[in-house]
């Protein structure tokens, strides 16, 4: 792969007019296919599992019940100054305001509350329920809104009306103000990362090339598929958290080549060759993750998954065609100032903090092992006079293969360390003790994820200035929170002697349940000889009692036929929550152990280390386990929910669990690859594991560090989303990519390998033979540019 990629960089930048144009041309197309096939106004936000029971009853509905069929939404109306809606004047502006909404788009029926009996106890609210033939997909855009404008006469003095219901819920969130927010913070970035405005510029555009045709190729297919507007927003914060990242690790390659002197179309082609080559690697391993979630069989979240998926997969062949012709365009211009202080780190990461060893990369040592420091002490220095032995008079082995060094595992030249390898000198200096603390911390923050709750979001979590937000609370005070998610009982009475009789007794037989509140009077169909129960619970949708109730009258559905001889089915917008819930739990560990699998299988592929993947699997599970429970204290308990503009507790989505391993799967093995490859390179070339280690941090510390607060950066900026379901996701891959990054990557990995020296690496021989080699480091591609000055080792002549 890495020679493959290195043709198709040095082609990209010598065709770079021509690559850039089709690009163009790809985007062009893109934008025509959405603005002739699809667009926002067709993203579907239906949640439904084919082949549940919730969805067998609701197909059926249509058939047989086809007011009750699709979404509704709740208008309810309250008195005020201390009057009642069954005031005389009250009542009769109730009624012209049901008339009106009646004659709104796509309103099936009206249900006025003086025939169902929905009004409060103390007479200040009544709901009346608008009833819709078709989902809440199918509404037409300005739908909700007519119906709000034809019943805003009765919004007069002594009254006020509020629109609510479950055709409101997940409705598509605006998210162009989170794309500039994250790009700006991107840019501040990549600014402060090289020190050049027009080399933080390329990332960026070359992001918003893959973002614009990802996206405006998924809204070009709502015309056909089914795509909700998370799936929108998720593909929109990962193409565009990727895109940047991808970018900024093939540049700052091409950078660093550029400031040791390469010519830049060999240096562009090199760099896609070796980073090129780690990102088309971490670039896969989200795709094959997205991809996984297809096989959970719910079409919500495979929309999800593809929509990702895609926008990961046309990063990369971003990275790959489009990045290299843009740095042909740059040229030479990329390349740092002399004397600047860009260049004096790229010259600082190649020369002055290289390991001590000779050309060969083999440890200083006589052929004989002798000490190459005498009994007085006498220093071993290069050109720079410094020291290359501490005060305890270690000597500098041959037979060991360890390089000079300290007992504290200290290189030479260690006073010229980044940031990123003084970090990684502190966390091995005590190994065991940084394993201790990282997994007693993570384990801390881990600990709420055990009392979990999973639900679908509903309008007790929209925005508090919402209509459907004041409903929906004004509902649950006045008539009882299961007034906001009532059930269905669908009854096929064809088998019963009696079928009014068989009815009114599945009804009664319900009633009796724990947490029933009411059941309201049986609806027959007597052509098909079935009827419908509405079942209101005592508790809300989200709540666990609610989920109880819809379990217990699905195990009663043996006792109810063999008294009946009716069967029933549990259907509407609460059970189809329950459904996909349980759905997702029963495929969360299956889908955790696959993902898991094949983290193990790629990172054995490329690093050949049987310690390296089993250590990353771990750490990753650390990651997950911790994020999962910093969205439980955050979203679930309240803590610091605040801040983010979270001001209701409920239950975590039912699909962030499974999305989170899916994704943040993809992001951990990017920061693994890019961080210990250049690990890997260095032992190899040295046999040094202590210094290959903090050779990878001098390398690729900075670097990560700038892509993982990038990340961070770009998913934090969705968190200002209205949308619950987004908000969620968004914390939680900020979270776990923060997390990942810096407690797992760059503290944990370090950890463990300095524990495990030589053994990290280590992988048996017969196994090695059968591994094909993957080379991703590309050194086959030859020498990276050789630094400009060597710390070279000379045995001092000075007697």
């Amino acid at each position: 792969m890495p020679a493959f990629l290195h043709r198709l960089g040095r082609l990209a930048f010598r065709r770079r007019r021509r690559m850039l144009a089709l690009w163009l041309a790809l985007v062009a197309a893109a934008v025509v296919c959405m603005t002739a096939f699809g667009g926002t106004g067709k993203l579907d936000n239906t949640f439904s599992i084919p082949g549940s029971e919730s969805q067998r009853a609701l197909d059926r509905m249509k058939n047989d019940f086809p007011t009750f069929s699709g979404t509704s939404a709740q208008i309810v109306f309250t008195a005020t100054d201390g009057q009642k809606v069954t005031d005389p004047a009250d009542s009769a502006r109730i009624r012209d305001a049901l008339g009106a909404a009646a004659s709104a788009p796509q309103v099936a029926k009206v249900v006025s509350p003086f025939d169902a009996h929905t009004i409060s106890a103390d007479g200040t609210t009544a709901v009346a329920q608008v009833r819709y033939e078709v989902p809440q997909s199918a509404l037409e855009p300005n739908a909700l809104d007519a119906l709000k404008s034809a019943v805003s006469g009765a919004n007069q003095q002594g009254m006020r009306v509020d629109v609510g219901g479950s055709a409101f819920g997940n409705a598509p969130s605006e998210s162009h103000r989170s794309d500039i927010i994250g790009v700006g913070v991107a840019l501040v970035i990549l600014t402060l990362t090289f020190g050049s405005l027009l080399t933080a510029g390329i990332p960026v555009v070359t992001a918003l090339f893959g973002v614009a045709t990802a996206i405006f190729g998924a809204l070009s297919l709502t015309g056909t598929v089914s795509i909700s507007s998370t799936a929108q927003s998720l593909a929109l914060m990962i193409g565009l958290a990727v895109g940047i990242d991808y970018a900024l690790f093939i540049v700052s390659r091409h950078r660093f080549h550029l400031a040791h002197g390469m010519e830049p179309e060999e240096s562009a082609a090199l760099a896609v060759g070796t980073a090129g080559s780690a990102v088309v690697f971490a670039g896969l391993t989200v795709v094959i993750a997205m991809t996984g979630l297809t096989v959970v069989g719910i079409p919500y979240l495979t929309a999800m998954g593809l929509a990702a998926a895609g926008a990961v997969l046309i990063a990369v062949l971003v990275a790959t065609t489009l990045l290299p012709a843009i740095l042909g365009f740059a040229g030479t211009r990329l390349t740092p100032g002399p004397g600047s202080r860009a260049m004096r780190r790229e010259q600082a990461v190649g020369g002055a903090g290289e390991d001590a060893v000779g050309a060969t990369g083999d440890s200083l040592a006589s052929a004989t092992g002798e000490n190459v420091l005498s009994g007085t002490g006498d220093n071993v220095a290069g050109g720079t006079g410094e020291s290359v032995a501490s005060r305890t008079g270690e000597s500098v082995a041959g037979g060991t293969g360890e390089h000079v060094a300290s007992r504290t595992g200290e290189h030479v030249a260690g006073a010229g360390a980044n940031a990123a390898e003084r970090w990684f000198r502190l966390v091995t200096r005590r190994p065991l003790l940084t394993l201790v603390a990282v997994v007693a911390s993570l384990g801390a923050l881990a600990w709420p994820a055990h009392d979990m709750r999973l639900a679908l979001p509903d309008n007790g979590t929209a925005p508090t200035s919402s209509s459907q937000r004041i409903a929906f609370d004004r509902v649950g005070e006045k008539l009882g929170p299961g007034f906001n998610g009532p059930l269905l009982v669908l009854a096929d009475t064809s088998h019963s002697s009696d079928p009014t009789t068989a009815a009114q007794r599945v009804a009664a037989t319900i009633g009796a349940l724990p947490d029933v509140a009411t059941v309201g009077k049986p609806v027959a169909n007597p052509a098909t000889h079935t009827a419908l129960i509405q079942v209101i619970p005592d508790s809300a949708p989200s709540d666990p009692a609610t989920k109880t109730l819809v379990n217990s009258i699905r195990d009663d559905r043996a006792a109810i036929l063999r008294d009946t001889g009716a069967t029933v089915q549990v259907t509407g917008s609460t059970a189809v929550s329950v459904d996909v819930a349980a759905k997702l739990n029963s495929a969360l560990i299956p889908f955790a152990a696959v993902v898991i699998g094949l983290s193990l299988l790629l990172l054995l592929l490329v690093f050949r280390s049987l310690v390296v993947p089993l250590k990353a699997a771990a750490g990753f599970l650390l990651s997950i386990a911790a994020t999962l429970g910093a969205v439980v204290g955050v979203f679930q308990l309240g803590h610091l929910g605040s801040l983010i503009g979270v001001d209701t507790t409920g239950p975590v989505s039912s699909f962030l669990p499974i999305i989170l391993l899916a994704v943040l799967f993809g992001l951990a093995m990017d920061y693994e690859v890019f961080l210990v490859s250049r690990m890997r390179e260095s032992y190899l070339h040295t046999g040094n594991p202590l210094g290959a280690v903090h050779s990878g941090a001098r390398h690729s510390g900075r670097v990560v560090t700038a892509a993982a607060l990038i990340m961070t950066s770009v998913f934090a900026a969705f968190l200002t989303s209205d949308s619950t379901m987004l908000k969620q996701i968004a914390f939680a891959l900020a979270a776990g990519v923060l997390l990942d990054a810096f407690v797992i990557r760059m503290t944990f990995v370090p950890a463990v390998l300095a524990l495990t020296r030589h053994a990290a690496w280590w992988l048996p021989k017969w196994l090695e033979r059968r591994l094909p080699d993957l080379d991703i480091e590309g050194a086959r591609l030859g020498p990276a540019p050789a630094a400009p000055e060597s710390v070279a080792l000379t045995p001092s002549t000075a007697d």
